[in-house]
């Protein structure tokens, strides 16, 4: 169905209604709800998986699979009766987001705060059921970071999102004004960034954001990167047209085949990890080290096809690409970014040991 409806997501700027509604009822947006709340509690493997199936059909429905999960597993770190105002009729709930920036402010009342504000990314805003806006409450200790709970009413989208990629997902920016929000309906953004799972229980909700905050944005790259090397196959008349072009072709297809499946083992790692709940210091920056390498070496893996694919790949809405603009989108996020993995890397491994990951063992020497 996000194949289906790709294009047409492309020039909406937005999601097919249906898309969005198949996302949400085949289960991501229940992935991370609390299995007390009727939810799955699941795993990182196979969220990045789905999320990479999906991506594949349509890199934006992927992106809007991916916030879906994440976005309920940051939900979970709210006080229970704010899990409850959210859960309590049922874990198929649409959250979207904007954490990233405190874009607004948060005066107290007597029934709790008062929000204004303005954040300039929230994807997926036109399917949410509810939405998470980082902003800075005014107590009497000072500002404080924290993060609201909002009915999606209580939103207007100021502008369309206009990116060049991820043209589906959605990513208007919005507004609020002077909306009321019930105390029980804010937590601590520091509350929200370590992870505490707050009495939950299940294992997805006991590692801390840092370690898998990167692993599902990398996940409809690597969807985006498979369609792309299906797309440029298909294009160039099959394995046995390309094996017959001659060695620059072969070489194309050789290489980005074995980078996107390397890239793909890079992110199994890192979702494993998260599963395995290694969360010390070196584990998270390892998981920010490889998803952030993974992505860079999808980019690269693309970036072949489309060049090689000469002026066809090049045609606009072509599948081929669509993948080209979408991965460039995706690896423009913060929290892929490799300089500042690269740099959290070598701060955790330090100057006195070298971490070397193989296949199943991890040493430090």
């Amino acid at each position: 169905m996000a194949a289906e409806y790709a294009e047409e997501a492309e020039h909406a700027r937005t999601l097919h209604p249906a898309v969005a509604e198949a996302t949400r009822l085949s289960g991501f947006a229940r992935h991370f709800t609390p299995v007390r709340w009727g939810g799955s509690g699941g795993s990182f493997t196979e969220a990045l998986e789905a999320v990479a199936t999906v991506g594949e059909g349509c890199a934006a429905a992927g992106w809007w699979a991916s916030l879906q999960a994440k976005h309920a597993r940051l939900a979970a770190l709210l006080p229970t009766e704010a899990q409850r105002d959210l859960w309590a009729d049922g874990p198929d709930v649409s959250i979207a987001a904007a954490v990233g920036e405190s874009g607004g402010r948060a005066v107290a009342t007597p029934e709790g705060w008062s929000l204004t504000g303005r954040w300039r990314y929230a994807s997926g805003i036109d399917h949410a059921h509810w939405v998470l806006l980082a902003a800075e409450s005014e107590e009497s200790g000072g500002p404080r970071p924290s993060v609201f709970l909002v009915p999606r009413a209580d939103v207007r989208i100021e502008s369309q999102w206009s990116g060049a990629g991820l043209r589906g997902s959605g990513t208007h920016a919005i507004a609020v004004s002077g909306a009321r929000v019930p105390r029980h309906r804010a937590v601590g953004r520091e509350v929200m960034i370590a992870g505490a799972g707050n009495g939950c229980g299940d294992p997805c909700h006991r590692v801390p954001v840092a370690l898998v905050a990167s692993l599902l944005f990398a996940a409809p790259c690597l969807g985006a990167a498979r369609s792309a090397l299906r797309a440029w196959v298909a294009q160039a008349g099959g394995g046995a047209a390309v094996a017959r072009s001659g060695a620059r072709g072969c070489e194309a297809l050789a290489r980005s085949a074995a980078e996107i499946d390397a890239a793909g083992l890079l992110l199994a790692r890192a979702a494993a990890r998260a599963d395995a709940q290694e969360c010390d210091r070196l584990a998270v920056a390892t998981n920010q080290r490889d998803c952030a390498v993974a992505v860079d070496i999808l980019v690269g893996a693309v970036e072949r096809l489309y060049r090689a694919s000469g002026v066809a790949g090049q045609r606009e809405g072509g599948l081929l690409e669509r993948a080209w603009r979408d991965v460039h989108a995706i690896a423009a996020h913060a929290m892929l970014r490799l300089d500042a993995a690269s740099a959290a890397y070598a701060e955790a491994v330090g100057v006195e040991t070298i971490g070397v990951d193989t296949v199943g063992v991890d040493t430090v020497g």
